[in-house]
């Protein structure tokens, strides 16, 4: 399974980051791999659980 993901680089060496399908969950971590880790903790966690808040994206067919 993949998850696309966006991300940066602080000034203070930091890497930020969120996945794309939920833009609002930021986390960060000493460097790529780091980051990458958390990311993948966040998938997981709003994959498998009903959290209050947690938005999602859908797609809806229609003719």
């Amino acid at each position: 399974m993949k998850a696309q993901y966006t991300f940066w680089k602080e000034a203070d060496g930091m890497y930020l980051g969120f996945l794309n399908d939920y833009p609002d969950h930021w986390t960060q971590g000493t460097d790529l791999v780091d980051l990458k880790e958390h990311l993948r903790d966040l998938l997981v966690t709003f994959g498998s659980e009903e959290i209050p808040g947690i938005r999602k994206v859908g797609e809806l067919e229609y003719s």
